[in-house]
């Protein structure tokens, strides 16, 4: 079986890792370019369709169950989610990346042709919205199964942490940008910002060197293989737990794609609320990615997850209780840096506990997981908002997830044992919880 993971100089394994060391390695540069644009992009349109819906639909609250349903829709991207982690495992992932990426630009094109047309409808932005679902998460398995291919096995936990602190600062001026876009030239503008900036996301997988052609590959999917990866991800001694935690807690409380509703439903306040909601939600993200560039001596992982998640937790009640804005972005600010450390974290231990012939599988079903959630939360939250409104909806998940900590906690102690030691060796055990 070929290694095509990346390898380091002895000089080079001795040399202390900086939050900028991994930009050094080209590969990794163009993963990450790739990455980037296609979270800007990404962010744009969602932003974008969630206020042109709440703008055109008929009351706040038929707003509120209109953005709820938009998280349902997306739920049939679900089965992709499985297929995309088994096909990241048998097909070149570079290829992968770029032909979905390359369907999520020509939808991007459909909507900005419509809105400057003025033929845009809702059921449209749906119809998109399912679409491009299903490409996103046909590729989302590939790019982090390829981050072991541009990067040595010791930067694996820096290069998801500059990758999540990136997107977020980029998350951070999407939503400003997106503000000067849609009160400026409009929705139709904004549409086509986004279809320029994601033309790049297709592209930079193309340049780069390291083979993304996986270890074994058979070029099919087969039931086979879909059963190896299941088994693998459930007799694992921690995956199971951190897909549990992130489930748990985001089905009750996932609020990005709903700050519309709470622009208005908390703080009186329209689309710059909308803005400055986003904004202050991706700088804690980006604080929260920053912060864990210095955990790198913390060995047990698992426990800064779950301190991390009970400190969201609390962040929620808080939020739902509170009625004054500026106060409201220093929350959500805090909310988006502890949930930015939870997930860089979660993505580190996939990593460095997979294998590379199940990376793709592993992964997928850490976007299973995440992304199930996030759908079904944003479908929950928006109805329980249209029904008891925004505050309320809030104090109700923190609440829950304070529970569903302590049951992760106490049920699935892996997690919380989990230690992780710096191997430069690649064919170690990679897994090292406790029996």
């Amino acid at each position: 079986m070929p290694d095509n993971s990346v390898t380091e100089s002895d000089d080079a394994s001795h040399k202390p890792i900086r939050p900028w060391s991994s930009f050094f390695y080209a590969d990794f540069t163009f993963l990450w370019l790739s990455g980037i644009t296609m979270m800007i992009a990404m962010r744009l349109r969602m932003i974008t369709s969630g206020q042109w819906i709440f703008d055109n639909a008929s009351s706040d609250a038929a707003a509120a169950a209109l953005l709820g349903a938009l998280g349902a829709v997306q739920l049939i991207q679900m089965p992709a989610v499985i297929y995309g982690g088994a096909l990241a495992d048998v097909f070149n992932r570079k290829r992968l990346m770029a032909m979905t990426q390359a369907a999520s630009f020509v939808a991007l094109l459909v909507l900005t042709v419509l809105s400057f047309t003025e033929a845009l409808a809702i059921w449209h932005i749906f119809v998109v919205t399912a679409v491009v679902g299903i490409f996103n998460m046909l590729g989302n398995s590939a790019r982090p199964a390829m981050l072991p291919r541009v990067l040595p096995r010791r930067y694996l936990t820096n290069g998801v942490t500059v990758q999540t602190a990136s997107f977020q600062v980029a998350s951070i001026g999407a939503p400003l940008a997106w503000g000067m876009l849609y009160t400026g030239p409009g929705a139709s503008t904004t549409f086509m910002v986004a279809a320029v900036i994601a033309s790049l996301s297709f592209i930079t997988p193309l340049f780069i060197r390291a083979s993304g052609q996986p270890d074994g590959g058979s070029r099919k999917v087969t039931l086979a293989s879909l059963k190896e990866g299941f088994l693998f991800v459930r007799s694992h001694r921690i995956l199971p737990g951190l897909y549990l935690l992130d489930i748990g807690v985001t089905v009750v409380s996932f609020y990005r794609e709903l700050f519309p509703v709470f622009s208005e439903g908390l703080y009186g306040k329209g689309p710059e609320g909308t803005a400055a909601l986003n904004s202050a939600n991706a700088l804690g993200g980006a604080a929260g990615s920053f912060v864990v560039f210095f955990t790198g001596r913390w060995k047990y992982k698992g426990r800064i997850v779950l301190v991390s998640t009970l400190a969201y937790a609390i962040l929620l009640l808080a939020f739902g209780i509170n009625e004054i804005f500026w106060l409201g972005l220093l929350i959500i600010g805090s909310l988006g840096l502890v949930d930015a450390i939870g997930m860089t974290m979660r993505q580190a231990v996939v990593q460095l506990t997979t294998p590379d012939h199940l990376l793709g599988r592993a992964s997928s079903a850490h976007s299973f997981a995440a992304m199930g959630a996030n759908n079904v939360g944003q479908l929950e939250v928006g109805l329980v908002a249209g029904l008891i409104g925004a505050g309320p909806t809030m104090i109700f998940g923190g609440a829950v997830s304070v529970v569903v900590v302590g049951l992760i906690w106490w049920l699935v102690p892996g997690v919380r044992k989990y230690r992780y030691e710096d191997i430069p060796d690649d064919t170690e055990l990679r897994d090292r919880a406790p029996p």
